[in-house]
């Protein structure tokens, strides 16, 4: 019996059974009063209404399910950023989904939700998905309208990708399934289709309340923007149907005709299970993240029959690169050692730290999976970036820049999933968030911060004193240990993984048994748009 490994299992699934619990309360959305409350209109819910219309044997992928998580508690909270998104199949074609849960605040957008939304069309962009609409929103919230209307990344600018979509395109299909008002009226029909059910959809740019203060005109909202008046009076809609099932039938025989596109060409034989058991995973990741283990073990629960081509083994051995298959896909890995390892030089080199020659090594193999068109995964759990004056000297800066500037540059579409830390620069040179990844998920056991909680507690610490010291104020050992107990406390709470998740830092937590069949999807749906760019690094120094 392996003790140590015991114990590692205990912590980790007490981890994924947390993340499963938190996972069916997420999914009640606003609460089981307010479904009922669905339910009695006639109209099904957000994820009712997915479930409907993927096929009967295809995966859901969700994308951004702890989106709000802890937010806006003074307005009663956000659960999924009152829309649920995913990738799934419709009549045997990959799409994204995009449904306003009006069973919270009756699907109104928050700033997050604005975003999250902007995440889905990305996805949609990026890889040439068709993407659906199932719209249900009573509009912005206003409480927070100055976070969520006028700039850049706010909510008009989901018009502006609904036209450039369309540009590329790339199919949009909407259907109003109940509120749709002032500037969100504009999603739907800028789409290629729209379609409404009657009685419970309505679309206008302003409701008859305001109506009646803007120009004194007194009318029902039916008259103003129902079914009967957009589908046989102002032509904005081009169908109405009688209820959400068969408004969703229809989209279903949309999708059964639309014409095959062309493909990446991404390498793809017959999938095979990994020979070494993957539930080991829990048991091999110490509940101790201090300590070290080996990452090879982890790869091999991950790839087809435990089958690794590891590239330059014996140089740069901090982070390991090589080829393999994931669910038959061809994959390049790029994945941090975390066991310490001894360099040729003699140099001992700590797990989870990038050093010059491991920056080095990561380049190159990045710019070979470019030039064989092999679709590149990051595996995390990464310190950062060696320090130090031998580190320097050494041209650490020269070598981090150029691992950054192959991976940022890309064609091949890249995948990230932080199974441990992810601190500092190392989460820019792993693919962090800010480097488009296509998809990016989280394991329970990941952290994001700009250091770890103890380090940057110890900092934190040092520059409150020196404030207090500045002013004439003392401090006592015991007011000391409080403020060192307060300060870690806040900073732990924000490298947790449910903090990057509901600000959209990663796409979502997932239970490690997972890894193969999310990142499998995420190469099906790249493979879906054909690579156009060349690679070229640009300036990169040598």
């Amino acid at each position: 019996m392996n003790i140590e490994f015991n114990k590692n299992e205990d912590a980790f699934k007490q981890l994924v059974y947390q993340l499963k619990k938190n996972l069916t309360q997420v999914k009640l959305g606003g609460g089981k009063k307010k479904i009922e409350s669905q339910h009695a209109k006639g109209k099904l819910t957000a994820r009712e209404r997915i479930d409907y219309l993927k096929d009967d044997a295809a995966t859901f992928l969700e994308v951004g399910a702890f989106v709000g998580d802890e937010m806006y508690e003074e307005y009663g909270g956000c659960p999924s950023g009152g829309v649920v998104v995913g990738i799934s199949q419709v009549s045997g074609r990959e799409c994204v989904l995009v449904a306003n849960d009006a069973t919270v605040k009756a699907g109104a957008w928050f700033p997050i939700t604005a975003k999250k939304n902007m995440r889905a069309q990305e996805i949609a962009m990026e890889n040439k998905l068709p993407i659906i609409y199932l719209v249900d929103s009573a509009g912005v919230f206003l409480p927070l309208q100055d976070e969520i209307f006028p700039d850049k990344e706010h909510f008009g600018r989901q018009f502006r990708n609904n036209a450039k979509m369309s540009s590329m395109g790339i199919v949009q299909v909407a259907a109003i399934m109940g509120s749709c008002v002032a500037g969100g009226a504009y999603l739907p029909i800028m789409s290629d289709e729209a379609m409404i059910v009657d009685k419970t959809g309505s679309i206008f740019l302003a409701g008859s309340y305001l109506v009646k203060a803007a120009i004194g005109e007194v009318i029902d909202n039916e008259t103003l923007g129902g079914a009967t008046t957009h589908s046989e009076i102002s032509g904005v809609t081009d169908n109405k149907f009688d209820s959400d099932q068969e408004c969703l039938d229809y989209i279903k025989r949309i999708f059964d005709k639309i014409g095959a596109g062309e493909n990446a060409g991404f390498n793809r034989v017959t999938p095979i299970d990994p020979k070494d058991n993957p539930e080991d995973i829990y048991g091999l990741i110490p509940a101790d993240r201090v300590k070290p283990y080996e990452t090879l073990d982890i790869i091999n629960r991950l790839v087809d029959g435990s089958e690794f081509d590891e590239y330059k083994a014996l140089y740069g051995k901090s982070i390991i690169c090589g080829y393999a298959r994931i669910d038959g896909w061809a994959v390049g890995i790029v994945a941090n050692q975390r066991k310490a390892v001894k360099s040729k030089k003699g140099e001992m080199q700590m797990g989870g730290v990038i050093y010059s020659d491991s920056a080095d090594k990561s380049a190159r193999f990045i710019m070979n999976c470019n030039q064989r068109k092999i679709p590149l995964v990051f595996l995390q759990d990464v310190s950062g970036f060696m320090v130090g004056s031998r580190a320097e000297q050494g041209g650490i800066i020269k070598d981090g820049a150029k691992m950054v500037n192959a991976m940022a540059n890309s064609v091949v579409p890249k995948f990230t999933i932080i199974t441990g830390n992810s601190y500092g620069a190392g989460n820019y040179a792993m693919c962090g968030k800010a480097y488009d990844p296509r998809l990016i998920y989280a394991w329970p056991t990941a952290q994001m911060a700009v250091m770890s909680g103890a380090a940057a507690a110890q900092t934190l610490l040092q520059i409150k004193m020196a404030s207090m010291k500045s002013k004439g104020e003392e401090i006592t050992a015991e007011a000391k240990a409080e403020l060192l107990e307060k300060i870690t406390s806040r900073y732990n709470e924000q490298l947790s993984p449910y903090y990057a998740a509901s600000r959209l830092w990663v796409d979502g937590i997932i239970d490690p048994l997972e890894t193969r069949s999310v990142i499998s999807k995420g190469i099906t749906i790249a493979n879906q748009a054909p690579i156009t760019e060349k690679y070229n690094v640009g300036v990169i120094q040598t």
